[in-house]
């Protein structure tokens, strides 16, 4: 039977309904809605990347990750986002980014799940079998490249993710600015996680603002749990979808100012 409700309550249970079934799709029209979000799955079947703590390809937590990124976004707002990858097919880094440039994507995000150097690795037993790991260091890393053409509007979207990132309870790590072999990252925004590596052929190759999301240390035995809890993967791709929407909704408002008509969006360079 349904009784009625006092109005605190009924706020408190509709407060709960919306954190537990997330925010209702925003509906776009214009250049917002038109704008194509190229997202890419970090390696494939044959190249997973990085292994877990427990043994998981890299590619696994990518592939999850990345198809909860696109349904974020679509219920931002940008029904144009894509997998660009669905069926890893192990794509050249650089082949990507061409593929992206084919596509003609407003912007291309590449989702990724982070390791750490081997002398940090440790050998232990997990299920009977052996694993290596790393409890040292845990956090996500947002990484964009100088080499992009759009490298200032590159670095905007990186720190527009970091914010929401942070702002939805996640925290960065800065073991890539360890000055090591194989580190020794220039990090640019330590409140955001936000690095500049040059090197990196799919952030460079773009001819779009790109930026590449490590979302967390999988070789972390605890983080690698956390990393697959359904809820909290959810909360960090919708983190991730609304930078990018935010980032995107930005470059609108700076068309607008300089055309009557914006039927594209264009990004103004930001001082590196």
């Amino acid at each position: 039977m349904i009784r009625s409700m006092r109005p605190r309550r009924l706020f408190a249970v509709l407060f709960l309904a919306v954190l537990a079934w997330g925010l209702p799709a925003v509906s776009r029209s214009g250049p917002l809605a038109d704008a194509v979000v190229a997202v890419d799955v970090g390696h494939g079947h044959k190249r997973p990347g990085a292994t877990s703590a427990r043994g998981v390809p890299e590619y696994r937590f990518n592939l999850d990750m990345a198809r909860l990124v696109v349904e974020e976004l679509h219920r931002a707002g940008l029904p144009k986002a894509f997998l660009l990858d669905p069926t890893g097919a192990d794509i050249p880094p650089a082949g990507r980014a061409r593929r992206a440039n084919r596509d003609k994507a407003a912007v291309l995000v590449s989702i990724h799940h982070d390791s750490v150097q081997p002398q940090y690795l440790e050998d232990w037993i997990v299920e009977g079998r052996r694993g290596r790991y790393c409890d040292r260091f845990a956090g996500y890393s947002l990484f964009f490249s100088a080499k992009n053409p759009k490298a200032g509007p590159s670095l905007d979207m990186a720190k527009a993710i970091g914010e929401r990132l942070r702002d939805a309870g996640f925290t960065p790590t800065a073991h890539h600015a360890e000055p090591i072999r194989g580190e020794n990252r220039e990090m640019v925004d330590p409140q955001r996680g936000v690095y500049r590596y040059d090197g990196l052929a799919v952030l460079g190759r773009a001819a779009m603002p790109a930026v590449l999301v490590e979302c967390g240390v999988i070789v972390n035995r605890d983080e690698e749990t956390v990393l697959t809890d359904p809820d909290r993967r959810v909360r960090q791709a919708r983190a991730i979808a609304q930078g990018v929407a935010a980032f995107l909704e930005r470059a609108v408002k700076k068309t607008a100012r300089s055309t009557a008509s914006p039927r594209t969006l264009s990004f103004e360079p930001t001082k590196m």
